[in-house]
């Protein structure tokens, strides 16, 4: 018998769609710890910082997570390189972007009827207890809704939860493209330049929103670190999550990595190698198609055991290079490549 046959008319089924990209950290192409600063980290998540003197972090893909939740990793920032003193301009910050055509449906902007809220819950540790800040910035509006939650016990992880409102400003409206639509903020630290302006609804950006209400300092010691796992983003009033993980929208590996091959991909040479076909006197050519259809023509770099190559005419689904080469038995091959997307 259909469900729809079970439940009462007024009963609405709750959207399953998870927003987030990698919310589980499975998925690592470009390493699994790095000491790194500012860029993106494990696939779809990036660090950035702003300003500062000293700060300086290693990010993992870590083992450490909640218990009995089915997760098998979590994104760790351990600090290296303690901020000697932290100045009102500056800020480090986790990142999660998502693309402005996976946000349609949530039907924002003042024009439209029906906006859905958004509820975005995750799981949390950190030695540093205190109030943390998160923001949400809405790239085609130029609009800042931002909330705070609290790690209570040190080293603990612990499930937070928080629902936003649908944006309804004039400019809220969702563009149906391929930019960027939604960044999600994570403060670690953060000057006073950044706080003082509480957005507990949508309104047009101001930099005193972007860390309101936060008061800890992950940058002050190399003791600090701060990890995160179980990430969800998804339409209505109430997380799909649940605070025991186990109705989370769990993914197989090669799920995650589909959607990832669309910002990002790292050919693994090892397993075989792309090898220039002679193309016509004088040229050779080697033809690289993507796993996936990529967002946007990609920025692609590699390494060569050629001379002098040139790339021609990619596109979202592959590239090309040329190599000066008269007709001759040497093998000559591209031995890295890597083509990014990303927001």
């Amino acid at each position: 018998m259909p469900l729809s046959r079970l439940l009462p008319a007024s009963f609405e089924q709750p959207n399953r769609t998870n927003f987030i990209h990698n919310g589980e950290f499975n998925v690592a192409q470009r390493f699994t710890s790095k000491s790194i600063i500012e860029g993106y980290t494990l696939d779809r998540w990036k660090i950035d910082r702003g300003n500062v003197d000293n700060w300086a972090a290693t990010v993992s893909q870590d083992s450490n997570v909640p218990a009995a939740c089915g997760f098998q990793n979590s994104l760790k920032v351990q600090t290296t390189t303690a901020e000697s003193a932290l100045a009102d301009d500056e800020y480090g910050v986790i990142e999660h972007i998502i693309e402005a055509q996976n946000l349609q449906h949530l039907n924002w902007g003042a024009s439209n009827s029906g906006g859905k809220k958004i509820t975005l819950s995750f799981w949390v540790k950190s030695n540093v207890t205190g109030t943390y800040c998160n923001s949400l910035y809405h790239y085609d509006g130029n609009d800042m809704v931002n909330s705070t939650y609290t790690i209570n016990s040190a080293d603990t992880w612990e499930f937070k939860s928080v629902t936003y409102d649908a944006n309804a400003l004039t400019d809220g409206e969702v563009d149906d493209n391929n930019e960027a639509g939604l960044k999600i903020n994570w403060l670690l630290f953060a000057g006073a330049n950044y706080k003082g302006t509480s957005a507990a609804t949508w309104a047009s950006y101001a930099t005193t929103m972007y860390a309101h209400g936060h008061n800890v300092n992950i940058g002050a010691s190399t003791s600090n670190y701060w990890q995160i796992t179980g990430v969800c983003l998804n339409e209505g009033e109430k997380s799909i999550s649940g605070n025991d993980g186990k109705s989370f929208p769990h993914e197989s590996y090669a799920e995650t990595l589909q959607k990832c091959l669309r910002y990002f991909w790292e050919a693994n040479i090892d397993d075989y190698a792309y090898y220039y076909a002679q193309y016509a006197t004088g040229w050779k050519i080697n033809y690289i198609a993507f796993p996936v259809t990529m967002r946007a023509t990609p920025t692609s770099t590699q390494t060569s055991s050629a001379g002098t190559i040139s790339e021609f005419k990619p596109t979202p689904t592959h590239t090309k290079y040329y190599l000066p080469s008269n007709l001759d038995s040497t093998a000559y091959s591209i031995t890295a490549f890597k083509a990014d997307a990303e927001l």
